[in-house]
Formats: C-alpha cells, sequence, structure tokens
C-alpha cells in the first residue's frame, strides 16, 4: 500500500509540474520528506493528506485511499511566523532527527490542530508569534499532551527568564544550528527514542 500511495503522489505532483522541492515549500516540510513519501519509506499522517491534497489541489479521497496509516515515529514540529526561518531550520532538524516526522507552521492555530491529532514529541516555538506568542502555545500544548517536550526560539535573550515558568524543557537562541539542537535534546524533560539523537 506505501508503494500505491508512492506512485498516487508522484503522478499528482508531476501532473501540476511541481518539483519535490516546491512542494515541500508549500508544506514546511523538507525536500527529502516528499522523497520519503514517493519512495514508500514514509506515509503522511491525515492531517499531512489533508495539506497534501489542498497544495495539489485534488479531492483529499484520493488521497487517503491510497495511504494506510502513518508509521509510528516521534512528530516533531517548530513554529514561527517567519517562512524563511522554517526553511532554513528544518533541514537542521531533520539531519539530527532522521527518523522523526518534522513538520513546520507558521500559524500557532495550525499546529493546535496538529498536536490534537497527533501525539508531539518534541517542539520548537519561536517566542514572538504576531498576535499570540509562544509562552501561551506552550502552555495549551502541554495541555492537550502533559509530555510534550518545548524548546523555545529567540533571538533575545532577555525572554529565558520567562521561558522557565512555562514548562518548556529548554531555550536555545537563533540561528539554530545542529550542535544547538543536540545539546537541547540531552535536557529534554520527557526523553525519547529518534534516530541520530542522543537519548
Amino acid at each position: 500500500m506505501r508503494i500505491q500511495f508512492a506512485e498516487t503522489l508522484r503522478k499528482l505532483r508531476t501532473e501540476k509540474n511541481l518539483s519535490q522541492r516546491e512542494l515541500a515549500e508549500r508544506l514546511y516540510v523538507t525536500r527529502s520528506t516528499i522523497a520519503r513519501w514517493e519512495s514508500g519509506s514514509r506515509l503522511p499522517d491525515a492531517l499531512m493528506i489533508t495539506r497534501l491534497a489542498k497544495s495539489l489541489d485534488t479531492d483529499v479521497n484520493t488521497l487517503i485511499e491510497a495511504a494506510v496509516e502513518s508509521e509510528d515515529a516521534p512528530n516533531v514540529i517548530m513554529v514561527d511566523d517567519r517562512k524563511i526561518f522554517l526553511s532554513g531550520a528544518l533541514p537542521i532538524l531533520e539531519e539530527v532527527l532522521p527518523n522523526a516526522i518534522i513538520t513546520g507552521f507558521t500559524r500557532p492555530s495550525e499546529a493546535i490542530e496538529y498536536a490534537k491529532a497527533n501525539r508531539i514529541a518534541l517542539a520548537f516555538l519561536d517566542i514572538e508569534l504576531g498576535k499570540t506568542n509562544g509562552f501561551d502555545l506552550c502552555r495549551t500544548l502541554l495541555m492537550i499532551n502533559p509530555r510534550t517536550n518545548v524548546v523555545y526560539l529567540t533571538a533575545y535573550i532577555e525572554y529565558s527568564f520567562d521561558a522557565w515558568s512555562t514548562g518548556a524543557s529548554g531555550f536555545t537562541l537563533k540561528p539554530i544550528t545542529a550542535e544547538n539542537v543536540r545539546a537541547q535534546l540531552k535536557n529534554l524533560r520527557y526523553p525519547f527514542s529518534m534516530g541520530g539523537a542522543q537519548d
């Protein structure tokens, strides 16, 4: 069945004259994530299938019928209202966490809906998110799943004093690096197994 989904996705993408990278940018995932879906080594979850259908302008049932349940891999999200930051940071997360399902969001509301449908193991949250903020988003995510690890991302070190009162696992300054991400993984409140990370 994974091959059926892979072939369906590849066919729909090529019909729209989109490269894997172009589709990845629309979905805020990495190009290699698209490649894994099209190779049959990975399957997107239900929410991502909905986003795929919208991006490819196709009936969501076309993709759902071709898919099977998503494999058991940790869900990692990053929320930042700047698309350019997500584009640069998501490949770093994938490098450090090769076996995780990594998804980016520019809108906190979309991240919340995703968290309601998927168990989030780790969330990287920008602190300044337009009308809302990462502190409030953290509290909401922890209400949904108290075992979600949260790491704040910001360019302003003065926020670090407020960050610790929200139940977060860590705090790191932008821009992120693979070394900084690995350092944060060592201090998670609720460690979990993921490829490439130090448990």
